[in-house]
């Protein structure tokens, strides 16, 4: 079953939902992430580091607040240097609507067998605002504001930054910066601590957005 909110297209069937004010939500993002990278096969059995590439696809533009969840995220991941992990898609070098099928084009060129993980943002009733979830198979970016835009990701991390059905497009133009910034920190914190198990990196305990003050 599937159901549009906002920008995105959802796969309600194979997802796992987390609220960010959860004080655990990083570390339960961090499971879900770990499972599916194992389900599809990316942990190396007999020496540390990855089977394929991973790269993560953090789409989203600085232009608009509530869909600056993306670029934040891979602002973060992208400083933090992970070997085998590679980031698209930054506050200086987006990945958006009108350039998202070069950069899927380029990425096919220079990692043929990577593991793709797509993150966006998205909009939803309101009692969902502020959740993160993680899931199987891509996401298509754009659905909800009639973009027709590829389908992108092996696996997707969306967070619900707003409520959406009505002018979308000023909703997220509209959304609270510290909803979009906590959930960020949470996504990438989450994701360092799974990418950790696959590329034996030492756990650091300053993984918060202090770090780009």
């Amino acid at each position: 079953m599937s159901t549009d909110i906002g920008k995105l297209r959802v796969d309600l069937d194979t997802k796992g939902y987390f609220r960010s004010d959860d004080k655990f939500a990083a570390f339960k993002i961090a499971r879900a992430v770990s499972e599916l990278m194992t389900a599809a096969g990316l942990k190396n059995k007999t020496e540390p580091g990855l089977k394929r590439p991973v790269v993560v696809m953090c789409i989203g533009t600085d232009r608009s607040t509530g869909d600056s969840l993306g670029p934040l995220v891979g602002d973060m991941l992208s400083r933090w240097r992970l070997p085998g992990i590679h980031v698209l898609g930054t506050l200086d070098e987006p990945v958006h609507a009108k350039n998202l099928e070069e950069v899927l084009i380029k990425t096919a060129y220079q990692y043929p067998c990577a593991f793709i993980v797509a993150i966006d943002a998205s909009l939803g009733i309101l009692e969902h605002v502020g959740s993160i979830s993680v899931g199987r198979g891509p996401l298509k970016p754009g659905a909800g504001l009639k973009k027709d835009l590829p389908p992108v990701g092996d696996m997707h991390i969306t967070g619900i930054v707003n409520t959406g059905g009505f002018m979308d497009f000023l909703v997220l133009q509209s959304t609270r910066l510290s909803v979009v910034m906590r959930m960020a920190d949470i996504i990438a914190r989450g994701m360092y601590m799974a990418f950790n198990e696959f590329i034996t990196l030492p756990i650091r305990d300053n993984l918060t957005l202090s770090k780009f003050n």
